[in-house]
C-alpha cells in the first residue's frame, strides 16, 4: 500500500469558530492528521542554527566585558570575593618593575641582533640582574598586601595564596590585565 506524502505541519493555531464545525470542508484522514502533528526530532534549520550562535557569541561578550569590569558573577573562580578584588585593587595602585618585562626582553633579543659580542652578553647580564630585582618586588609586594589583607580582613579569615596571587599580577603589563585595573595609581585601597 503506498503512502501519499505527509503534508507540511502547520504551525499556525487553528481558530475552531472560523472554521464553523467542519461543514464545508471534508474531513481530514487519520494519515493527514498523523502527519501534521509530527515535526523532526532535530530541527535542521540554517537559522536556528545560526541564530543559536549569535545568542551564544552575544553571551560571551557579555560575559568577556563583565569579566573586564570585573563585574563578580563574571569573574573566574580564581579572582572572585573581597579579599582578591584587595589584592587586585592594591597591585594595580602601584608601579612594579614585573611591568617591565616584556618590554625588557624585547630590547635583549634586539641587542642580541647587533654582531658585537659585548652588546649581547652583557645585555643577557642585565635581564637577568633586572629578573631578580623583579622577584624582590614581587615577594615585598606579597608581603605587604597579605599584611594589609589581615588588617583589614583579619588573620583568621585570610585566603590561602593571596600574597601569590598579587604577586602574580603585577608581572602583567597594566593594560593587559584581566580583571581590568579599577583603581588609578596612587588610590591604594583602605
Amino acid at each position: 500500500m503506498a503512502k501519499s506524502p505527509a503534508p507540511a505541519p502547520n504551525d499556525t493555531p487553528v481558530d475552531s469558530t472560523a472554521l464553523g464545525s467542519g461543514k464545508g470542508r471534508a474531513t481530514p484522514s487519520r494519515a493527514e492528521q498523523e502527519a501534521a502533528r509530527k515535526r523532526p526530532l532535530v530541527p535542521d534549520t540554517k537559522e536556528a542554527k545560526a541564530r543559536a550562535r549569535a545568542e551564544l557569541a552575544a553571551q560571551r561578550e557579555k560575559a568577556r566585558i563583565g569579566m573586564a569590569a570585573g563585574e563578580e558573577r563574571y569573574l573566574p573562580v580564581r579572582d572572585r570575593g573581597p579579599q582578591r578584588r584587595f589584592a587586585r585593587d592594591f597591585v594595580d595602585a602601584g608601579w612594579h618593575l614585573g611591568e617591565g618585562v616584556m618590554p625588557f626582553m624585547v630590547l635583549v633579543i634586539v641587542a642580541t641582533l647587533i654582531p658585537v659580542q659585548f652588546f649581547q652578553y652583557w645585555s643577557f647580564v642585565a635581564l637577568w640582574i633586572f629578573i631578580l630585582f623583579v622577584i624582590g618586588d614581587m615577594i615585598i609586594t606579597s608581603i605587604r598586601v597579605k599584611r594589609a589583607a589581615k588588617e583589614k580582613f583579619g588573620e583568621s579569615r585570610l585566603e590561602k595564596g593571596l600574597g601569590w596571587y598579587a604577586a602574580m599580577r603585577t608581572v602583567q603589563m597594566r593594560f593587559m590585565r584581566l580583571p581590568k585595573a579599577q583603581v588609578k595609581r596612587g588610590q591604594y585601597p583602605a
